[in-house]
């Protein structure tokens, strides 16, 4: 039996080649992470493998908006207990510079500068995000030059921000988690 090696473009090529600087990069991540009832992490290993992109994109010079989804959220619904605030914050500490969470992001964009981070409240909140909308996939290209999925645990789900977004973003790219695990 022969076997195929999948090829795809990478995130660090990408910045090896100079194409990152200057540009507004969306990474689609997996900050899933567990909370206690108090809605403290207890477990923020996933926050810490993201970084790995989030500090590349930086370094980079690029302006940086990390997505990602919490829990299992009733679309269009943001209770408390979905909200990334908790995951904003750790990310705060972890980078060493305030991270913000974006609110409606989807409606109202997002200002974001070179060198900046922020994080975009929870994805599955989204109306369509679940049903892979066109739409709104459409929206979430927009917001960005380049789209990065390091999502490996979330990128099975053929969703708004992990399929329908690289369909539609100019450049769509492997980060590091993800890359990973395709090369394994």
């Amino acid at each position: 039996m022969k076997i195929q090696r999948i090829s795809f473009l990478r995130f660090t090529d990408l910045i090896a080649a100079g194409a990152v600087t200057g540009r507004r990069v969306l990474i689609r991540a997996d900050l899933n992470v567990p909370l206690a009832a108090n809605g403290q992490i207890t477990d923020d290993t996933r926050i810490r493998a993201s970084r790995a992109a989030i500090d590349l994109a930086r370094n980079a010079g690029a302006a940086v908006m990390v997505a990602s989804h919490l829990g299992r959220p009733a679309e269009g619904q943001l209770k408390a207990a979905d909200s990334l605030a908790p995951i904003a914050q750790r990310l705060s500490e972890l980078l060493g510079v305030k991270v913000p969470l974006i609110q409606r992001w989807i409606d109202q964009g997002v200002e974001v500068s070179p060198g900046q981070v922020v994080l975009l409240e929870n994805c599955r909140v989204n109306i369509g995000e679940k049903a892979d909308s066109g739409a709104l996939a459409q929206h979430m290209a927009a917001l960005c030059d380049l789209y990065v999925n390091d999502a490996f645990g979330a990128a099975h789900r053929a969703e708004a921000s992990t399929h329908g977004v690289a369909k539609y973003a100019r450049i769509a790219c492997a980060g590091p988690l993800m890359a990973g695990e395709l090369d394994a």
